[in-house]
């Protein structure tokens, strides 16, 4: 871990006493404490404001029971949540995850990571987070669709295209949205499509919003090669998950040259040196729902390795795009040693605080999160922008404004890591750029 500023170790030391247990929500709070020295010092009104203390404390934390019955008519409980986190620049905004690991502390991680992304995108909309310990895996549609709806019915009260704007994240696709926004519209009476983010095409969705986590953060390790002169052509990848965001990352680097051999799921990786065929895998897991294992048995050429690591196959750019922490020390060596030279996260605090160690000290083009993957919720604020104007734009039209975000947040990432006498490292241009900008609006705000 980085050495921190010996006032900002108070402050987390108090955020450790405040919050137990939460260990997710403690990693992502030291990974951007310990950047905050410098700011500090240039900044003093910040530390008189005490806006690091405020930004850690979340503004509002709902927690509720999620009553549904399965298709034997069983009763069962789920415990449902959403962190509020900080509206200083807008409604909060932030997806909502359905997965068994979510607990308070993954969520309060997420919303608090959430906070920087969105103020990184440049767009109006603060941060936050939610979800359940719902596992939608093996569950019929109607099963998913009576607790989505017994969901909504404790969460809509929270909601509104001013206040808090939820989308979807691990669990959460368009049918759960569907679902989410039919109930909603049910009892309230409103059809306000600004309510949420991810919705279908024929009902207030956007065009790009599906491919937007991914596309964004192929278009950041673009921008990061570039920087060094240099590009994906050519380049063999490697993307951890087989997801939405995994299936997007794929498909865009495969556009601008790159060749993708391997992806996973919680099961094993399929490896394919003959380069990844993405139409399979869409077909495997978007429209059929099934196992990436079933890959092999299309393509006899291919391995699928059961309880694999990705992280051991070489590759020269890695894309972790599946859960928090799945890339350690071990595994970040291990793509050091086998020539790795860019990481691109497309999931949420996907690699340890030994892992990044192990990255920025070897100096390759590390790409943290809450850069990289803010191309899902750049798009979804250009979704609420559609719903509010009542329009609808091409998939060109938005492709072109969610790689503009993109790079204006390399930009930004990388001038402020060279101000800061820190050149070519993003996670540090990251959060502090993420970071100061919030804060000025906080100071700006008083004492809320």
């Amino acid at each position: 871990m980085a050495q921190m500023d010996e006032k900002i170790e108070g402050i987390y030391q108090e955020v450790l006493k405040r919050n137990p247990g939460e260990t997710e929500f403690h990693q992502a709070v030291r990974e951007v404490l310990e950047c905050l020295g410098p700011v500090l010092v240039k900044h003093p009104a910040f530390a008189e404001r005490k806006i690091i203390q405020r930004i850690c404390e979340p503004e509002r934390q709902i927690i509720f029971r999620v009553p549904w019955t399965d298709d034997k008519g069983e009763v069962h409980i789920n415990r449902g949540f959403r962190v509020e986190f900080n509206s200083s620049l807008g409604p909060y905004k932030g997806g909502l995850r359905f997965h068994p690991s979510v607990y308070l502390g993954i969520i309060k991680f997420l919303g608090f990571e959430q906070i920087f992304k969105n103020s990184l995108t440049g767009m109006p909309i603060g941060g936050g987070k939610g979800g359940s310990d719902f596992d939608p895996k093996e569950k019929s549609d109607d099963e998913v669709m009576r607790f989505c709806q017994s969901f909504m019915t404790e969460l809509y009260r929270h909601l509104g295209e001013h206040t808090d704007v939820p989308a979807g994240d691990i669990g959460v696709g368009g049918r759960e949205i569907g679902y989410m926004f039919g109930q909603y519209k049910r009892i309230t009476n409103r059809y306000e499509p600004g309510v949420l983010t991810g919705k279908g095409l024929t009902w207030g969705g956007s065009l790009v919003r599906t491919e937007a986590t991914g596309y964004g953060a192929t278009f950041f390790v673009n921008e990061m090669l570039k920087a060094r002169k240099d590009s994906f052509d050519g380049k063999i990848c490697t993307v951890s998950g087989s997801g939405n965001v995994a299936i997007y990352t794929i498909e865009k680097i495969h556009q601008l040259g790159g060749k993708c051999v391997a992806c996973s799921d919680s099961n094993g990786v399929i490896y394919d040196e003959k380069g990844l065929d993405l139409d399979l895998i869409k077909q495997l897991k978007e429209v059929e729902r099934r196992r990436i294992a079933d890959y092999a048995a299309k393509h006899k050429h291919s391995k699928y390795i059961a309880g694999g690591n990705i992280w051991e196959i070489p590759c020269q750019v890695a894309m972790p795009s599946a859960t928090q922490n799945e890339i350690n020390g071990k595994d970040a060596r291990t793509l050091v040693k086998n020539g790795c030279i860019a990481v691109g996260e497309g999931a949420n605090m996907p690699t340890t605080p030994e892992g990044i160690k192990v990255f920025l000290d070897a100096k390759i083009a590390y790409g943290p999160g809450k850069a990289a993957n803010a191309g899902g919720v750049a798009t979804s604020a250009l979704e609420m922008q559609q719903n509010a104007s009542r329009d609808s734009w091409t998939f060109e039209y938005t492709e072109k404004k969610l790689e503009d975000i993109m790079i204006n947040i390399h930009r930004n990432c990388y001038e402020t890591a060279e101000e800061y006498g820190a050149p070519g490292n993003y996670v540090l241009g990251a959060n502090i750029c993420g970071f100061i900008k919030v804060a000025n609006a906080m100071v700006a705000h008083g004492l809320i």
